[in-house]
């Protein structure tokens, strides 16, 4: 398994107006492009594979924040900013293991799909996530 790179000043939506977005709490430091869930205080807190209490995923942070500030939290569309060149096409994107807040290229402890890598429809098929926590 290994971590698929971010580039937190690239996370985008791709298609905003069929996105769904609603403003949260982070109750940590989060950066953009940052798998999230809702600790028992209603706050962000980062998701990783590593335990059953830490795999659950509500979101994907599209901006930094500091403990106590908002940010918009990604629950379904697709997102721009991550590298997927070792993911083919259809493939699976998983909760990382080893970093909290991160995404991989195979399962983790806990297996925790976030999205599945899909094309646009340019010249070159750029790959991007299709993010859906509604279906985790």
């Amino acid at each position: 398994m290994a971590d698929i790179t971010v580039t937190a000043a690239r996370v985008a939506v791709v298609f905003p107006d069929n996105a769904e977005i609603y403003p949260a709490v982070a109750g940590t430091t989060i950066t953009a492009g940052a798998i999230c869930y809702f600790d028992t205080s209603g706050n962000l807190a980062l998701s990783d594979a590593s335990s059953t209490a830490t795999s659950t995923v509500h979101g994907m942070a599209l901006e930094g924040a500091g403990s106590g500030q908002e940010t918009s939290l990604l629950i379904k569309g697709h997102v721009y900013g991550l590298t997927l060149s070792g993911v083919a096409y259809g493939g699976s994107v998983y909760l990382s293991d080893t970093d909290s807040g991160k995404v991989a290229d195979a399962a983790g402890s806990q297996s925790a799909v976030v999205g599945k890598v899909v094309p646009l429809s340019d010249a070159s098929r750029t790959k991007v996530l299709y993010f859906d926590a509604t279906n985790l």
